[in-house]
């Protein structure tokens, strides 16, 4: 089973960044999801949501169940009130580090950009997750996922033979690419204050990102070691021994034996040895693939992993996403964690001595404004003020202090 915590309004700050004040300008996709990982690993952050019209982009309509947002407190803020950017000025004056996902040059006329922050707060780490980067000709452009990871070169090596360029999801571009992309940013930044004891602009562009993450494959084509045709390499579904198959029952088995002694257990398993020419033959691959194909079709998924016990195959069963937190392995770990119902990855890595935690479901936008607020040292003479202005917003549920 995977570890079941009822969230509550006090947060634990258990992991290894315990006492770090993250300011997150509310925005979508990669910077939530950087937010998140800094959250996860024991940050104080605190969301910044619209006053009014807050909304979620995507399938997912209610705040209370989007999963980048966990572990923070919302506080509801109106940036083109008068008095709105003062508000996230005199959080700036108590805060380590800011994120924020706007076009390059719209926090600059909110009046809340990096130089007015630095003037506020000199030590200071700003985050800026774009994904064409603050300068250069696309710079203002707009774009999503697809766009980055077109732009970067990674996506046209990502697809089967034969068929067009497949998104990889949101994983290459919003979250690999750019939010865990921006995190390590921030996170070499905060080691280089302790020298300089001054913050720095984070410019985190999710094409340059998606391009990093392709390092190894930019290399490879340039060495005359991959093919520029999709779906013909070892590791984009080319070779027969690295692929998906389906089985018996409809299900889908991972194949990864690329190494000749983990190959030949392989062939073992599936009993197909006498039918195969050599290994890396690439002209028979695709007649292989057809061999390979067959035999897995001949068993259901979770047979082949029970015969695959005691040999080396580099096989596992594709598990839905309803299936991989019961898997044995992940509830032997702990992978997967339950907060008020809703199953969801755990925070990674893992840290011997200062354990990361989730214990804080995603925030309703203004929920937590008065008593957020007040945590991070603000007057509540400030804060009425800013409420009645209109300059705050909060939830008709707003968490008691």
């Amino acid at each position: 089973m995977t570890e079941s915590v009822e969230s509550g309004d006090q947060h634990s700050f258990t992991g290894p960044l315990s006492g770090l004040r993250v300011i997150e300008v509310g925005s979508i996709g990669p910077g939530p999801f950087c937010a998140m990982l800094l959250s996860d690993l024991g940050a104080d952050v605190i969301r910044l949501d619209r006053a009014s019209g807050a909304g979620l982009v995507g399938p997912n309509a209610d705040f209370r169940t989007e999963l980048l947002h966990r572990g923070r407190r919302s506080v509801a803020v109106d940036l083109k009130n008068p008095a709105g950017p003062e508000v996230v000025l005199s959080l700036v004056d108590r805060a380590d580090v800011l994120i924020e996902g706007f076009r390059p040059g719209v926090t600059e006329r909110l009046g809340i950009g990096p130089e007015v922050c630095a003037q506020r707060n000199p030590s200071l780490i700003y985050g800026r997750m774009t994904g064409f980067g603050q300068d250069g000709p696309l710079a203002q452009a707009v774009g999503h996922d697809i766009n980055y990871v077109a732009l970067s070169g990674a996506l046209s090596m990502i697809g089967r033979k034969g068929e067009p360029p497949t998104p990889p999801l949101s994983l290459v571009g919003d979250f690999g690419g750019g939010g865990m992309i921006l995190a390590l940013g921030i996170l070499g930044a905060l080691y280089e204050r302790q020298r300089s004891g001054l913050g720095q602009v984070i410019d985190a562009s999710m094409v340059e990102g998606a391009a990093l993450l392709a390092t190894a494959f930019f290399g490879f084509s340039q060495t005359g070691t991959w093919n520029r045709e999709r779906g013909t390499n070892i590791v984009d579904s080319g070779a027969p021994y690295y692929d998906a198959y389906e089985t018996a029952d409809g299900k889908w088995l991972s194949v990864g034996a690329m190494e000749p002694h983990f190959y030949a257990d392989l062939v073992s398993l599936l009993e197909i040895g006498a039918q195969l020419p050599d290994q890396n033959d690439q002209s028979e691959w695709p007649a292989m693939k057809k061999v390979f194909a067959d035999a897995v079709r001949t068993r259901t998924r979770d047979q082949w992993i029970s015969a695959a016990e005691g040999l080396t195959p580099c096989i596992a069963p594709i598990l839905e996403f309803d299936e991989a937190p019961h898997h044995p392995h992940n509830r032997a770990r702990g992978s997967f964690v339950t907060v008020d119902g809703l199953v969801q990855p755990g925070p990674a890595p893992r840290f011997s001595r200062t354990a990361a935690t989730v214990d804080r479901r995603p925030p309703i936008p203004g929920e937590h404004t008065a008593q957020a607020l007040a945590s991070w040292g603000l007057s509540s003479t400030d804060v009425d003020g800013w409420l009645a202005s209109g300059a705050l917003g909060r939830s008709e549920r707003e968490s008691p202090s």
